[in-house]
C-alpha cells in the first residue's frame, strides 16, 4: 500500500551521547509520543558514541593527521579511488564511502567517530529495546554519503531492523500493462534521506521519526534482511574502482598478458576483432601488416591474425613484437584471448572469445 501522507518529526532534547548511554532510554524520554508503527531514523554517530566506537587523536598538528590516516587504514577493506585529500574506500562492512565514514564533527577535538561495528545489529538492539517497553517500531540507522555521479550529499541507510529494505515491484504491472522487471525501491535509503530533512547537521537532532509509512514493524521475513541487503556483491559491481585506478589496473593487466593461455574454443565476433584493429591502427609501425591467418583448430583457436613486417632488422623485429603486444592488449579489451603462435614469417595470434564467468 502507498501511504496517503507521511509525517516526519524531529526528536529534540537527546543531548550529548557518551559511551555506555542507553539510547532507548534517551530517545523514549525525548519522544514520549512515539507510537507503534513509527520508523525511527537514527544517526549512526550517536550509536557509535554509545557503543564506544571512538578513536583518541591529538587535537591538532601533524600527529592528528597521522592518527587519522592510521584510523582510515584500519577501517579500510580496499581503496576505491584517491583524488587529492579525498580517499574513497570500501569499509569492512562493505560500504563505499569517503574516509570510511570516519567523522570529526559533533565530537570533541581529541576524538574521531568510527562507524558502528555492525549497524544492522545496532538497529536490532534498539528495536528490541523499544519492544521491551511495549512499542513496536522499525529502526533505520543513517549516515551521510556522496553519490558517484551527482553533486551534493544525502543520508542513506547503514542498518535497519523491523522494516524490509526494498519495496519490490518486480512482477507487478504498470498502468500501461507493462510488467516491471527490475524495479526495487530502496525504501530504507529513502526514509533515511527523509529523516535528514528535519535532523540537519548543526542542530544536534540525531533522531527523526517517520509516521504513516505502513510497511514497518512485523512486515515479514524480509524485515530481518537489514541494510546489508542493499550492498552489491563483487559480481554485480560494475564500478568497483575510480577511473584512474581502473585504468592503472588495466595497464597492469596488459603488462601481464600471458604468452601461453587457454583458448576455450568460443567463437570470436568478427566485429570485435575489427574494433581492436581500429583501436591500434594509428599506433602500429608503418612497416607492420596485419592479415587474417589460417586457423589451427587443434589448439582451440577460432580465429587467427598474422603480423608481418617489411623491416627484418633487429630494430624492426622488436617493433613487430611491440605491435603484436599492442594488438593483444586491444583484443583483451574486447574479451578476446590471444596466444602468440610460432611462425616462420612474422607472428601469428590464435584467438578465442573469453569464456563467460560461471
Amino acid at each position: 500500500m502507498t501511504p496517503d501522507a507521511l509525517e516526519i518529526r524531529p526528536v529534540r532534547g537527546i543531548g550529548d551521547v557518551t559511551p555506555g548511554d542507553d539510547l532507548v532510554e534517551l530517545i523514549a524520554t525525548a519522544a514520549p509520543w512515539l507510537a507503534d508503527g513509527d520508523v525511527l531514523v537514527v544517526t549512526s554517530k550517536i550509536i557509535s558514541k554509545s557503543e564506544g566506537q571512538l578513536v583518541e587523536v591529538p587535537a591538532d598538528g601533524p600527529e592528528r593527521d597521522e592518527a587519522r590516516a592510521a584510523a582510515l587504514a584500519a577501517e579500510t577493506r580496499r581503496v576505491v579511488a584517491r583524488r587529492g585529500p579525498t580517499t574513497i574506500v570500501q569499509t569492512h562492512h562493505g560500504f563505499v564511502m569517503a574516509a570510511a565514514g570516519i567523522d570529526a564533527s559533533n565530537v570533541d577535538k581529541t576524538h574521531l567517530v568510527l562507524l558502528p561495528t555492525d549497524p544492522d545489529a545496532s538497529a536490532r538492539r534498539l528495536r528490541d529495546g523499544f519492544r521491551a517497553r511495549g512499542l513496536s517500531v522499525a529502526v533505520v540507522v543513517s549516515d551521510t554519503m556522496g553519490r558517484t555521479w551527482r553533486n551534493g550529499l544525502t543520508d542513506v541507510a547503514l542498518g535497519a531492523a523491523g522494516i524490509a529494505p526494498f519495496r519490490d515491484h518486480r512482477g507487478e504491472t504498470d498502468p500501461y500493462g507493462n510488467e516491471l522487471q527490475i524495479t526495487q525501491m530502496a525504501v530504507i535509503d529513502e526514509l533515511a534521506a527523509a529523516g535528514e530533512l528535519v535532523k540537519g547537521k548543526c542542530d544536534q537532532v540525531p533522531v527523526a521519526v517517520v509516521r504513516g509509512f505502513f510497511a514497518t514493524a512485523d512486515s515479514g521475513a524480509t524485515a530481518d534482511a537489514g541494510a546489508t541487503a542493499l550492498l552489491r556483491d563483487a559480481a554485480g559491481d560494475m564500478f568497483s574502482l575510480g577511473t584512474a585506478e581502473a585504468r592503472a589496473a588495466g595497464l597492469l593487466d596488459a603488462a601481464r598478458l600471458p604468452e601461453e593461455a587457454h583458448l576455450a574454443g568460443v567463437p570470436v565476433d568478427p566485429a570485435a576483432i575489427e574494433r581492436a584493429l581500429a583501436a591500434v591502427s594509428g599506433a602500429l609501425g608503418h612497416t607492420t601488416t596485419v592479415t587474417a591467418g589460417e586457423v589451427l583448430p587443434h589448439n582451440g583457436a577460432t580465429a587467427a591474425l598474422h603480423l608481418t613486417t617489411l623491416d627484418t632488422s633487429p630494430a624492426g623485429l622488436m617493433r613487430l613484437g611491440a605491435d603484436a603486444h599492442r594488438l593483444r592488449t586491444a583484443l583483451a579489451a574486447e574479451s578476446i584471448v590471444s596466444v602468440p603462435l610460432p611462425h616462420e614469417d612474422g607472428i601469428r595470434l590464435g584467438l578465442s572469445a573469453q569464456e563467460a564467468a560461471a
